[in-house]
Order: C-alpha cells, then structure tokens, then sequence
C-alpha cells in the first residue's frame, strides 16, 4: 500500500513539475537534493511508513541543532523523534543517551533499538543491570543519568544527545525533581529531547526549556493517529458516549442521560407505603422493565460481548491487583477460551522457553500452572505485585496476539508498549493511598490512549461499565478533556544539597536552583498577583480620598470604630463559649431518670432522660456515644415520642426537675411501653413549673477597654461630622482591600524563592551535622554525596555511628531494608517481626537515630509534608529480606512476607541498590560494611530475583 501511494504520489509530482518553467523546475531539483542529503533522508529510509508533519517538523528542528519539546498523545508515535536523536549522534559519531522513568520501559527500548542499529551500538544502564555501558547509545532509567550528573562520570564525555522520554513524570511527586535535576545540571553542548504526553501547559514548559536549556522547539500535536470511540456497556448493550450535534459538535448520548435520569429517580421503595403513598402495580411494572436493560455485566460477559464485536484484544483497568487475578480465575470458571489450539501451542512453547530457569518447587509457589492456563486461553493479569518474568511473558504474547484479555492495574499505562483495540475502563474512581478519588482527566486520557493499534486497527475504542449513580455528563468531560497540566514536583534533597555545593559552592547552587522549573511556575503565579497588588494599591488610594474628613484623621476615626467593634465581638464570642459551657456540664451530671424540661427546639417541653448521651469514655458506668459536639441525652418526651437531642437544644443549663424510675420492661421501640412511661411522666411532673433561666448582666458593660473606645471614640473631632456615616462606609472598604492586599503581598513572599529557602535550611542543618562547612564538604558529606534516596541523611548517619559494624551479611540486608520499604497497610497494623540479636538492635539504633533527625528537622523548618525530610524508617521487610539472604527458599519467605511474588522482587532489588551503594560509600579500612554490603547483594541476588530477564 505504501509503495502504491508512493508511485502515485511520484506520478503527480512530475506532473505538476512538467507545468512549471525551467527556472523553477531547476529550484524544484535543487531543493530535492539538498532534502536528499539530508539527515532525515536516510533516517526516514529506515521506516516502511511515512512520518507525521510534527514527526517531521521535530526532527528538521533537532537537525538545526535546537532542543525540541514534543508533547502528543500515547500511541502517536512521538519516539519516532527520540530515534532520531539517536540516528543523529551515530551520524555524527557522538553518544546519545536514551533515558525512561521505569525499567521495563528501558529494557523495551533496549531491545528495539539493539534490533535496528545493532547489539554492538546499544547498551543498558539501569540500576541493576549494566549491558554494553560503554557504546554510543545507551539507554537508561533517569535516576542513572542524574548520578553520573553528579559523579562526574567519564561516560559523559562526547554525549551529544539525551531523549528524555515520558518527560511529564516530572510532575511524579516521588521521582519527579530527578527530571529537573538533570535537565538542569546538562552540559550546554547535549541537546535535549523531551518526549511528554499531551499536557495543556506545554508552552510553559517549553518558555522554561528554552530558559535552562537554551533554543528549544515546542511541538504540540493533537492528533491521534488511530481515531478513538467512546461507549458505555449497560446491561446487553452498548451505547456511544456521544452522539453529532449541531456543526458538528459533540453532545452526551440523550439514551445515556435518560438512563441515568430514570436511575436517580427510581419511585418505588417499600418505605413509601408507610409513607401513605401508593404506587400504581402499572407504573412499577413498567419501571422494572426499564431497569431490568440497566445492570452492570460481569467479566467474562464484557470479554465475551467485544469477542463477539471484533474489538480484541482489549485491556481492562481494574484498580486493584486482588481484582485483576480475580478476574481471569472468573473468565476461567466462565469457561472462556480465545485461543485456537494452535495457539495454545505456541503460547505454551514461549511460557516454557522465558521460564525454563525457574525451578519446579518455585513454579509451585508462584502459582505457574494457574497463570498457563490463562495464558493458553489468551487471558491474564498484569500488576506490580506478578514475578517481572511473568510479566514480561504477558506483555510478549499480548503484543503477538497470543492473549486477547488483559486485566492490568493503572502502571500498565506508564509507558509500555502494550497497545490494545480496546480498552475498559470498570470504574471512574481508584484509591489514591488515602481515600476513593474521581480520576483526573489526565490519568483517563493516559489509560484509554491505548486503545488502537497504528497500522493495525483502523480505529480504538474506550470502553467504560455502566455503574450505578453514574453520571454521563462527568464521563463526557473526562473524555473531552484532552490535557492536564505540568506541575513541577521539584525539591531540594540533602544528597542534591552536597553535591551541588561540592559542584558549584553554595551561592552558585543557590543560583540553580532558582532556575528550576517549580521556581519558574511560582514566579510566573506571582506576576498574575503582583498585578493585583497594583490594582489594590490604586483602589486605596481612591478609597482613601473619598473618606478624608475636614474635621479630622477619619482613619484614625475609622480604626477607634473598628477596635471597638472587635473587642464587643470578642466578649460576645467568650459569653456564647462559657453559656455552651455552662449547658455542656449540666447535661453531663444528667442521669437516667431525671425529669428535665427542654427549654427550646422541635422537642421543647417536659422529657424524661432514658440514657444521658454522654462522649465515650465519659459515661458514669453507661456505655458512651463518640460525640463530638457534646453530650447527646436521649428522651422520652410528653407527647410519647424518643429523641435523641443535640446541645443546641440546651442553649441554657438545664437541672433535673424530678426524680422517676424507667421499668426494665421499657421498650423505646413499642408505642404501648412509650404510652405508658409518657402517661406517667405526665402525671409525676406535668405539674411543675420550670425556673425562667435569667439573662445575667453582659460582659460589655463592664469592660474597661470598651469604655476608654468609646470615650476615645465620641472625643473624636470626627465623631460630630454630618457626613460621618458616608465616610465611614468608605473607610471599611478602605479596611477591606487594605486586608486583601496584606494577603496577597503575604503570598507573593511565600512563592518568592521558595526553593532557595528551603534549600538554605537543608545547608543549614547540614553545616549543624559537619557536612559542610561553608562552600567545603567534609568527609562526611562527601559520603552522603554518594547516598541517593528517600532517606539518604539517615543511612549516612547510621554509617558515621557505625551502626552496621559486626553484622553479618543477612543482617546488613535487614537494615538497609528498613530504607526502602515502605508497607502498603496503615499504622495500626500489627509489630513487624524482625532477626533477633545484633539485627534487631542496629534496627532499633536507626528508630532512635531518625529520631533524633526529625527533631533537627523540626528545630529547622524542613517539613515532610512539603516533600523534604526523612520518613520513618519501615521494618516491615526486615524479616522477609533477612531469611531470602540467609538462603530460604521461596515457599517459607513469601509466606513469611505475606506478599505477591513481584513485590517482594521489587523490594529486594531496591534493598540490593542500596546496598550498592553503601559499599561505594563505607570505610575502606577499619570496616566490614563494604565487604558484607557486596556479600548481601550476591545473596539476595539469587532465584526471582535473578530471574528477570534485562531489568
């Protein structure tokens, strides 16, 4: 087809050429050739496909020798310029650096890239793996790059080139300031290439590029080249999110609106008969019908029904790993299959190939024969929690067509290329790590970009479960809006604080950072305020003439008023506090039994107290109600009803007229034991009349300040002026816009040179703790130089009190575990178990050590909440770690653990680069760390965790 389209184009062009004169036939030729000559050229050559106009424009500017930013959707094909930049460097014998935000990005990139130019001219830096680190293109995990940055690494040397690829993970508030760290700290001469999903504020980043990085093109494409359909999947049928309205406009699906319109108002409900309303048998029929087309269907029935429309393969998001396995074991009681038996063959032929290391006993645990059987039915999972070989099994048979139906959590969306027909989206909620949130715009665009294959699928289609209560206007702006912003995630680290003052001394490292992109947001939101502040400043002055006085100061006048004003709200508030007070501790000494009367509300009248309500713990031997607002009586009230009252009730204190004793009998539930107990009450107190409570004399009258006001205020020359109340209005919102203004400048010196401040109180805890002084960095520092992570300081301390001398291999692993795990349950979970002996005290050494950091942090300002500071160290993988490297098998740690397989990989391997690191940083001599650091790492290093195949 394309060399089809090729000759037909070649047949027009020397048509239109044969019409024009020789002078611009002669032009035409030249411009030929010099396009032939070209870098480009030869690169677009390499491709069967023709490149996309943005394609073509970023890489015109990349062979100009600007920087580009490329922001376009997933599955447009934006690498294509990142390939480019690598064809770039070869061409002109200089290296180029490809860095991803995850591994399993770079080892995917690794191996395209290895296909097409060579294994010989690709190499693979990521953490844990090092593969021809010394060829012209490497391609590596961000974090990799920032530390060569700061090590000053000769592989630098010659680097033309780096793609930053998914650059919008700078708005990661986890990872995200590695991005800007680098973009920052690369020599002049490395032209960048920033790859970014589509983000509204790609101009902004951009004008930023070209700030730090010098001329740098923004491209911004729109346009996904496979178009994509929305729907929605209720009961049987699926319906389009939207329908053409007029010009051509989108309009939500009125069958979607009506749905949900009827769902929300669904009549009949068994209440309503005691309510005295009667429904009519037709009108219930009817609606039971209508709902009976509404449900949600179930798993294999969704599979099952795109089977059936032609739209496999498909990926459904499901926000929860447990929900994923659960889903296939469904497909596969449901008796699904998608495979042919030929495929099933094939599919059992590669599972046994990537997974022929792994022993017997091992597959047994890991759940193997379980996961095969999926496979071989074209169904699996795919989440953080599965071996990473699995994983990688399942992302090569899905993209050879080899299974049809993946059920994945949301980090399938972070880059892999794993693209699918369709995509199905169970829910529009996920739990973010703290409560149920909406997903943004942005993360919906993100997982639904998968959808259409380029050059396979003529069109993808997104595919969201009717759920109830949902609303198809809100599912309309999620699919409508195309973008969301870049936010910068950036902050100072202790370890970036001592490199960059080892670097360039503090003054010059204060000056960088400044350049950062969270700094260029701030200063940027402060213009937009400053303007404000003008504006504000003009309107006082306005304000300020129309309330001169001829007789005197009236802003003096105005803020005597104001005063006085205040302290009369003030004493207000105090008689409220203590009258609440005051009706707070008399309910408190209320007590089953007493006969009160309820001085105001619905309820008002006489009551008999059946349980006094009191806030739990505070019960008198009655079981207590978590009340936040104080105690709550439940009653008995005249007129036979139980109610359970609230303070607001009792804006007065209120006393126990008489004494009545309640039957054990009493049922507050039976209208016959509420008659009677009523009856009885009525006779034991319906007599009485309650004490009027008296207003006591108000706290104003004989207060001193507000006496010397108002003295002050008629002694005032302004106080007589007959246009005194005129004045006063303006002077209030003189006051008003005076306030406004306080604030807004208030804001601009909180966003002005937020980074350098912190970094100023990051030095100055370093320079407390000797490692700096001054523009020097002391041995200690230069130790914490070599320490990246969460909680660099604490492991550099723990090295300095040489907490981990004399611990064995197995135990060092332990520790170091305790600086990288971090447990997905809450705080009240139950101990981690941990070694016993010299582990579990240097554990409890690194507790009290970041202790005493955390009060530091405190004296200095430096707040986790704002992203900067040590957590507290996690033990929960202390015992899981300790056992793999005293040589466990699988079966016992993993039990032990009560955790998947990939997680405890995961783990492992961030316990093992630490400890990497510790070994580069300890005491050559006079120390075991280094040594047993190494050991622990070929401890650990061993089984799943050796298994993954690059990365």
């Amino acid at each position: 087809m394309d060399r089809l389209l090729s000759v037909v184009a070649g047949s027009l062009e020397s048509t239109m050429t044969e019409d024009l004169s020789p002078a611009e036939r002669y032009a035409a030729a030249r411009k030929r050739a010099a396009e032939q000559a070209t870098a480009l050229a030869s690169f677009r050559e390499m491709y069967e496909f023709g490149l996309d106009p943005f394609q073509i424009e970023a890489c015109q500017a990349l062979e100009a020798g600007k920087g580009v930013l490329v922001a376009a959707p997933t599955g447009s094909g934006k690498t294509i310029v990142g390939e480019f930049a690598v064809h770039l460097a070869l061409r002109q014998g200089k290296k180029c650096f490809y860095t991803t935000p995850i591994k399993a990005l770079s080892n995917q990139k690794y191996a395209d890239l290895s296909k097409r130019y060579g294994a010989d001219k690709v190499g693979l830096l990521t953490g844990d793996n090092s593969v021809n680190s010394d060829a012209p293109v490497v391609v590596m995990t961000t974090e990799v790059l920032r530390n060569m940055l700061y090590s000053g690494s000769q592989s630098l040397l010659n680097l033309g080139y780096v793609v930053m690829d998914e650059v919008h993970y700078l708005s990661d508030r986890f990872r995200g300031a590695v991005w800007e760290e680098v973009i920052i700290h690369l020599q002049e001469s490395v032209t960048l290439v920033s790859l970014s999903a589509t983000v509204s504020n790609a101009e902004e980043f951009g004008d930023w590029l070209d700030t730090v990085r010098g001329d740098t093109e923004v491209i911004v494409s729109e346009h996904r080249p496979v178009p994509l359909f929305q729907h929605v999947l209720a009961g049987r049928r699926m319906y389009d999110l939207f329908e053409e309205g007029e010009g051509h406009k989108k309009a939500v699906n009125p069958d979607l609106t009506r749905m949900a319109r009827m769902e929300a108002s669904r009549s009949y409900n068994p209440r309503d008969r005691r309510k005295g309303k009667m429904i009519r048998e037709a009108d219930r029929e009817r609606e039971r019908r209508q709902r009976s087309r509404i449900w949600t269907p179930g798993r294999p029935e969704v599979i099952e029904r795109l089977d059936a429309e032609g739209l496999l393969p498909a990926i459904t998001f499901i926000f929860s790993r447990a929900g994923c396995e659960a889903a296939v074991q469904q497909c596969l009681y449901a008796g699904l299959r998608l495979n042919d038996d030929e495929a099933r063959m094939t599919v059992r032929e590669i599972v046994e190939e990537r997974t022929g290391s792994i022993p017997n006993e091992d597959l047994h645990v890991l759940g193997y024969y379980e996961w095969l059987e999926g496979l071989e039915r074209g169904i699996a999972a795919h989440h953080a929690g599965m071996l990473p070989t699995f994983k990688e099994v399942v992302e090569e048979l899905f993209v050879r067509g080899l299974v049809k139906a993946v059920f994945a959590t949301e980090t399938l969306a972070l880059g892999i290329n794993m693209p699918a027909r369709s995509v199905v989206l169970e829910k529009l909620v996920k739990w973010n790590g703290e409560q149920h949130a909406d997903i943004t715009p942005g993360e919906y665009t993100q997982l639904t970009g998968r959808a259409g294959r380029r050059g396979i699928d003529v069109e993808g289609h997104a595919v969201v479960l009717w759920q109830r209560a949902m609303s198809p206007e809100h599912l309309a702006g999620l699919a409508g809006t195309r973008t969301y912003p870049l936010r910068s995630s950036f902050k100072p680290s202790y370890n970036m604080a001592v490199n960059l003052v080892e670097q360039f001394g503090r003054h010059r490292s204060r000056e960088l950072l400044e350049t950062s992109f969270a700094q260029f947001q701030a200063d940027k939101s402060v213009v937009g305020i400053s303007r404000q502040v003008q504006k504000n400043e003009e309107g006082l002055e306005g304000y300020k003439d129309s309330m001169t006085c001829h007789l005197g100061d009236f802003e003096e006048y105005a803020r005597l008023r104001r005063e006085l004003k205040d302290r009369e709200t003030e004493l207000a508030k105090q008689g409220a506090a203590q009258r609440r007070a005051a009706a707070a501790a008399a309910l408190e000494k209320l007590k089953p039994g007493d006969v009160i009367h309820v001085p105001t509300g619905k309820y008002a009248g006489l009551a008999l107290v059946l349980d006094p309500g009191l806030p739990a713990g505070r019960a008198n031997g009655h079981r207590g109600f978590d009340h936040v607002d104080g105690p709550r009586p439940l009653v008995l009230t005249a007129e036979r009803q139980v109610k359970r009252l609230a303070s607001m009730d009792f804006p007065v204190p209120v006393e126990a007229l008489e004494r009545m004793r309640i039957p054990k009998s009493f049922n507050a539930r039976s209208p016959q034991s509420r008659r009677d107990l009523a009856s009885a009450l009525r006779t034991k107190a319906g007599h009485i009349v309650p004490d009027r409570h008296r207003k006591g004399r108000a706290a104003a009258a004989d207060d001193q300040e507000i006496a010397r006001l108002r003295t002050e205020l008629r002694a005032h020359p302004c106080h007589g002026c007959d246009e005194r109340e005129d004045h006063a209005r303006w002077a209030e919102r003189y006051h008003r816009l005076k306030r406004d203004t306080a604030q807004l400048e208030r804001r601009i010196e909180g966003r002005t040179n937020t980074i350098a401040r912190t970094f100023d109180r990051i030095v100055a805890l370093l320079t407390e703790l000797d490692y700096l002084r001054g523009d020097e960095v002391t041995e200690h520092g230069k130790r914490l130089a070599r320490l990246y992570g969460e909680l660099d300081l604490l492991a550099s301390e723990c090295l300095r009190a040489r907490v981990w001398e004399g611990l064995n291999p197995a135990e060092l692993a332990a520790c170091v575990s305790a600086l990288v795990y971090e447990s997905r349950v809450g705080d009240d979970a139950l101990a981690p178990k941990l070694p016993s002996g010299a582990a579990k005290a240097a554990l409890g050494e690194m507790v009290r050590i970041w202790g005493r950091l955390d009060g530091l942090e405190e004296e200095f300002r430096i707040s986790q909440a704002e992203g900067v500071g040590q957590r507290e160290p996690d033990l929960g993988f202390a015992w899981a770690a300790y056992m793999w490297a005293s040589d466990k098998g699988l079966d016992e740690v993993l039990r032990e653990a009560e955790m998947p397989a990939g997680d405890f990989v995961r783990w492992c391997k961030q316990v093992i680069d630490v400890l990497g690191q510790i070994s580069a940083a300890a005491p050559r001599e006079g120390s075991t760390v280094a040594r047993n650091a190494r050991k622990a790492v070929d401890q650990l290093l061993r089984g799943v965790v050796a298994y993954s195949s690059v990365g």
